[in-house]
């Protein structure tokens, strides 16, 4: 379960983003990841920011370090996924597990006998 702080953290990144206070966004999400330093969620985030940005180099790179801090962290993949390849579907920036459907994977559907 995620600490309420950090969900604080999402939802005021959420806002400030949407604001393009990118000066006081980066300075939130600077002092989440001294405060949680192996969460995945502040980078998550700063990428978001970069992205909104136009700095997709520096974007990847937060969602890379997202992901490599918390793997099962749907948000970083799902933004990897989004904002790493050129042809991307750009779907709306995931900011937590509230801005996504989950999928089925096909190598979960187990098939039928006839």
């Amino acid at each position: 379960m995620m600490d309420i702080r950090l969900s604080e953290v999402i939802a005021q990144a959420r806002t400030l983003i949407g604001n393009n206070d990118f000066r006081g966004c980066e300075k939130l999400l600077r002092r989440a990841m001294s405060d949680y330093p192996d969460a995945a969620v502040p980078h998550n985030l700063m990428g978001l920011m970069y992205e909104k940005k136009n700095d997709h180099v520096k974007a990847m790179k937060h969602f890379r370090a997202a992901w490599a801090l918390d793997p099962t962290y749907v948000p970083a993949q799902m933004n990897l996924d989004n904002f790493g390849t050129m042809f991307a579907a750009r779907i709306p920036f995931t900011f937590d597990e509230s801005d996504y459907a989950p999928v089925i994977k096909a190598a979960e559907v187990t098939p039928q006998c006839i």
